[in-house]
């Protein structure tokens, strides 16, 4: 059956048009004994795509943007069975794994299966090298760790309710302390690595920023990973962003992001129904200028925030190693980040052009709670780095 794979994937994989697609779905669907070989390609394509630097999820992210959800489903059926092969898997995998889901396939005749099949692998088989940000399942990985540090359990609680409350009062209250334990958890984790001389050095992870308003989210992105020690440089053609920094303080980040664009596209929405109830119609426009103006007076709030916590911790702890330690981890870094991208270039991005978005935005960012104060007017621009794959 190899040679029948072999002719159905020269004449589908290769080249941009259908036509090549019809003719190795065709050849496949009159081959039900290639069925096994068929899907074991798709597993070895993916294993490519891990020593490319690809994880789950980045894989499953390419797929929703380009394809349908037949693919997605197949997607995650074939990372389920490649990645069962290992006894163990690097860190972020098994969260990845199951936000992926099984990955049911729907039934299909033989032709449709193929095609399915073919436009997937000739995704895959075209997957450019990245930035790796961990090490491809197979090789060694750390100890396990036993569940999570306390303190990252309380605030994914506060931050949940955060999100889930109606009373921006509360929101307030939850996001504020949130913030305040994540500043204080990066420095306990830093005194602590230098008092017992770990080997600890910066991590890198990925994360998605995802099309609408995709630049608005950068900057947002941007901005949490500043205020936390860490840096980003986001690629807009795959549609994320590499955050580099030690491993506490990327926990941080991820949490924070995703917790405050909940809260700022929420406060959108909202501010939309009341425009439209005002008898004002608004559009993309309206959304676009909002979210910049919430990502950029979040980035003021943030940074003063950042800044104001180190400082208390100084002063509470009166541990005159602290600003050193803190200061030695940012030039690693910010090194880490520099060997990663070596190419990184900087695009300054400009603001908005609806003044309601950029009021409501702006209001719906204090609103988000983060301790410190800070805002930029509408023609404002901020730098974004910008790196692409090797």
């Amino acid at each position: 059956m190899d040679s029948v794979i072999d002719k159905a994937f020269a004449a589908a994989l290769y080249g941009d048009g259908d036509e090549g697609l019809d003719a190795g779905a065709s050849m496949l669907a009159a081959a039900p004994g290639a069925d096994d070989e068929l899907r074991g390609r798709g597993e070895e394509y993916l294993r490519r795509a891990w020593e490319r630097g690809w994880q789950p999820a980045d894989v499953v992210r390419v797929v929703r943007r380009d394809l349908a959800e037949t693919h997605l489903n197949l997607t995650a059926a074939l990372i389920h069975a490649e990645t069962g092969r290992y006894p163990h898997l690097p860190p972020r995998w098994a969260t990845q794994l199951a936000d992926i889901g099984p990955g049911a396939e729907r039934p299909q005749d033989r032709f449709s299966s193929a095609t399915v099949h073919l436009q997937l692998y000739r995704l895959l088989l075209r997957l450019p090298p990245i930035e790796p940000v961990g090490p491809p399942p197979g090789g060694a990985v750390p100890g396990p760790v036993e569940g999570e540090p306390r303190t990252l359990t309380r605030i994914r609680a506060l931050l949940a309710k955060a999100e889930a409350t109606g009373f921006p009062e509360e929101a307030e209250a939850l996001t504020a302390k949130a913030q305040e334990l994540m500043a204080r958890h990066s420095v306990d984790e830093a005194l602590l690595a230098a008092r017992t001389h770990a080997k600890n050095v910066p991590a890198a992870c990925r994360v998605g920023v995802d099309a609408p308003y995709e630049t608005a989210k950068a900057i947002l992105l941007d901005a949490v990973a500043s205020a936390n020690r860490c840096r980003a440089v986001w690629n807009e053609a795959l549609g994320f962003t590499t955050v580099v920094g030690f491993e506490p303080d990327l926990e941080a980040v991820e949490l924070l992001y995703t917790s405050l664009l909940v809260q700022g596209t929420s406060a959108m929405t909202r501010a939309e129904a009341e425009q439209r109830a005002g008898g004002r119609k608004r559009t993309k426009t309206f959304r676009q200028s909002f979210l910049m103006a919430y990502a950029h007076r979040i980035g003021g709030r943030l940074a003063t925030a950042g800044e104001h916590a180190v400082t208390e911790a100084a002063e509470t702890s009166r541990d005159t190693a602290l600003l050193p330690v803190l200061a030695a981890r940012d030039v690693a870094v910010t090194d880490r980040a520099e060997q990663m991208f070596p190419e990184t270039t900087t695009t300054r991005v400009r603001g908005a052009t609806d003044g309601a978005g950029w009021t409501h935005g702006t209001a719906a960012a204090d609103r988000a709670h983060v301790p410190g104060r800070g805002g930029r007017a509408p023609d404002a621009d901020r730098s974004l780095g910008r790196g692409r794959g090797r």
